[in-house]
């Protein structure tokens, strides 16, 4: 945060001028080179585009530990094929253990699904160079990722000075889903109707189950060392784009945050594109569980244009409720049991998952919804990722064999545990 200025200047600077996620050089809203809508060749619209974010763990391939050498990873991965004008980009992460990848806008599942493997592909021949892996899991297994050095950027830097031992909240990794919707009014409305669906898709995902070389007693640790961030959690609901910003401003006011890009809610508006963003999954194990969830928040969100434009308001389950059902579905993740934010009763997370499935695919091509509906198939008959990786280390209590599980994962997908 600047050292000069009132808590209400530094607002007002905030809203004339983004800061880049990364710090440094500001990023100005992209309304108009961003798609938002696809068109089939008949002319009928098929739904907003999709793109994803997804971080990972530089891991050491001799010891299995977290390393802060993401600089080389990412040095090398930038020379190979994820990258150009219409591949995948890979950035650095607050901390040197981390790395990101960010796909262009896709049109469908197949094409997102492409660029993430192309991408974990790349980051892996990399860091493959280096002596290292790279690993999709929401928590390092071994090795104490909060204790790296902090990427050298003025951005992360004030973060961390401002917020003390806050920044071990930072030192997990997540998968971000965007859904393309350019009229502000509109994506607060959808937010709303999709706040509650972010539990059952923190169960679905759930991947983070070890940390700091034991297990933690919960399917989604990142889930919960997330939440310890003041401006993360559930979205309160929001009436207009205005109520929104206002409530924006409050955690900037507060000092909660010190810029428009901390915004952490589940479901947010994003800061510097013309999106609805989905940020409360962990980094996923596989491109395919990726990919599933992506499809789900799309057909989620055109069933909530759908009834945004009929005038149907979203269920509206209490902040607290949705607190209580994020940390249940992070602490049993898909095999156990979560709290039903609709009807506020305990019930199987596969039953809610299939649900959510349903719903979505009212929304997507028929395409999309087949692609999803054998994606979470193939999903369920293998378990969630933190099941994997607890059945990892039940065979012969090893955390190297947790680690190379996700390694392998990472990137040759489910296919590295099926059959």
């Amino acid at each position: 945060m600047d050292e000069s200025g009132t808590a209400r200047d530094r607002v007002d600077r905030s809203a004339d001028l983004s800061t880049a996620p990364g710090g440094g050089t500001p990023v100005i809203p992209t309304q108009q080179a961003v798609p938002m809508t696809i068109t089939r060749a008949d002319g009928a619209p098929s739904g907003p585009t999709i793109g994803a974010e997804e971080e990972f763990f530089v891991i050491d391939a001799a010891t299995y530990q977290a390393r802060s050498r993401a600089p080389e990873v990412l040095s090398g991965a930038r020379t190979r094929c994820c990258g150009g004008r219409r591949g995948s980009t890979v950035s650095a992460e607050i901390t040197q253990v981390q790395v990101e990848t960010a796909t262009p806008v896709c049109r469908t599942g197949r094409e997102l699904y492409g660029h993430l493997v192309a991408a974990r592909q790349s980051l892996a021949e990399a860091a493959r160079d280096h002596g290292l892996h790279i690993a999709a899991t929401g928590t390092a297994v071994i090795g104490d990722a909060a204790c790296a050095p902090v990427t050298e950027n003025d951005r992360y830097t004030r973060i961390v000075a401002s917020y003390g031992a806050m920044r071990d909240a930072r030192a997990v990794c997540g998968c971000h889903i965007h859904v393309g919707i350019a009229d502000r009014e509109t994506a607060v409305h959808v937010a709303n109707h999709l706040r509650a669906w972010a539990p059952v898709l923190v169960a679905l995902g759930a991947n983070s189950p070890f940390r700091l070389g034991r297990d933690t007693g919960h399917a989604s640790w990142r889930a919960i060392a997330w939440a310890m961030q003041p401006s993360a959690g559930p979205p309160p609901v929001m009436r207009s784009a205005a109520e929104y910003d206002r409530a924006v401003d409050d955690m900037l006011i507060s000092g909660a945050m010190l810029d428009r890009h901390m915004v952490y809610w589940d479901v947010r508006l994003s800061a510097h594109l013309p999106t609805v963003e989905l940020r409360a999954v962990d980094a996923t194990s596989t491109a395919e569980e990726a990919v599933l969830i992506a499809l789900l928040v799309r057909g989620l969100t055109v069933v909530a244009l759908r009834h945004v434009a009929d005038g149907r308001s979203a269920p509206e389950p209490s902040d607290q409720t949705l607190r209580l059902s994020v940390w249940r579905s992070a602490h049993d993740g898909l095999e156990g049991e979560a709290f039903d934010p609709f009807r506020r009763e305990l019930v199987p997370a596969r039953r809610l998952a299939h649900q959510m499935l349903e719903q979505a695919q009212q929304g997507l091509v028929s395409a999309d919804a087949d692609f999803a509906g054998r994606l979470l198939a193939r999903l369920l008959a293998v378990g969630s990722g933190a099941h994997r990786q607890r059945a990892a280390y039940a065979r012969r209590g090893r955390l190297t064999d947790v680690v190379d599980l996700l390694v392998r994962q990472t990137r040759h997908g489910l296919a590295a545990v099926e059959g």
